[in-house]
């Protein structure tokens, strides 16, 4: 074989040069398609990521609090593996491979540097959807420590909330409109179940403060993890955590209950209430019962409630 056929093509790119993705590959080898493409023609990983299209599907690949570049692996569909390029890019360092980081995925694209995979926590995992607005599943989100190139401020919605070093709980006003949706699937459309759901708790938030008593929301970080919780509706002089549904179905009420479990394990409360548009049947409210759970729901001009201690 001669000698240019086995030549190693020499990287001349720097941080911040742009070039045409169908000529970086034609030099350096790699696929011409998706976001991860370990080159046989040369000893490189590119990686590819477009912010602005990305959070509108969950994924948040930027800088990030920490000062490493996040980056979310491939696979559309079902729980991501670390298969395939995602192990090209955990173990780029293991083949003597440099890491590439370019800022877009067709046309032109622009060289952000190389990184390499942080040693003491090279991933985690994280929700977001399937491709197609589909259910939620495991990502895999690289940890990236840049070589050639400076941190930069996080420009993301999740970097600039996580930048602000919230603490563990803070507290919001109702209106705040953030949800958990917002950070995990921000891409998919309201349902009429929420926006019925956000005017059950405006309207129990009144029927409060007619009685005397404020309430508020809370946003919560659990420790290890990467996108916000949010509870629906918190009164602190009733000790009451209430998580809103928009109908009486037995998903709905399955679903808070999960909810406030684990919302619970960060506010102090009394009582943990689900919040209903009308009375669900006996069997769902002896399902919220075993579980130590108030059911409230509204009835004629105010509420009921399998527990009258929990409302004022």
């Amino acid at each position: 074989m001669s000698e240019t056929a086995t030549a190693v093509p020499e990287w001349t790119l720097e941080p911040g040069q742009q070039i045409e993705r169908k000529l970086l590959h034609s030099t350096y080898g790699g696929r011409t398609q998706g976001g991860i493409g370990p080159s046989a023609k040369s000893p490189n990983v590119f990686v590819f990521t477009d912010p602005v299209a990305g959070e509108k599907h969950g994924y948040y690949d930027d800088w990030m609090p920490d000062g490493l570049f996040h980056y979310s692996g491939e696979g559309q569909y079902g729980d991501q593996r670390m298969l395939s390029g995602n192990a090209s890019i955990l173990n780029h360092r293991a083949e003597g491979r440099a890491l590439r980081v370019f800022g877009g995925a067709r046309g032109t694209v622009t060289y952000r540097g190389e990184f390499v995979v942080d040693q003491e926590s090279p991933w985690y995992e994280t929700d977001a959807p399937e491709t197609g607005d589909g259910p939620l599943r495991k990502v895999i989100v690289f940890r990236l420590k840049p070589v050639d190139t400076a941190p930069q401020p996080p420009t993301t919605r999740l970097g600039r909330l996580l930048d602000r070093r919230p603490h563990e709980v803070d507290e919001l006003p109702l209106e705040r409109s953030e949800t958990e949706r917002t950070y995990v699937n921000p891409n998919r459309e309201a349902y009429e179940a929420e926006r019925r759901e956000v005017q059950l708790v405006l309207a129990f938030a009144d029927y409060l403060t007619v009685k005397g008593h404020q309430s508020h929301r809370h946003r919560l970080l659990p420790p290890g993890e990467s996108r916000p919780l949010f509870t629906d509706l918190y009164a602190p002089g009733l000790g009451l955590l209430v998580e809103a549904k928009g109908s009486v179905t037995r998903e709905n009420l399955r679903m808070a209950i999960g909810q406030l479990a684990d919302y619970s394990r960060f506010v102090s409360h009394r009582h943990r209430a689900i919040l209903l548009p009308s009375k669900p049947r006996e069997d769902l409210l002896a399902l919220a019962e075993s579980q130590r759970c108030v059911v409230i729901w509204q009835e004629g001009k105010g509420y009921a409630s399998t527990d009258p201690s929990a409302l004022p």
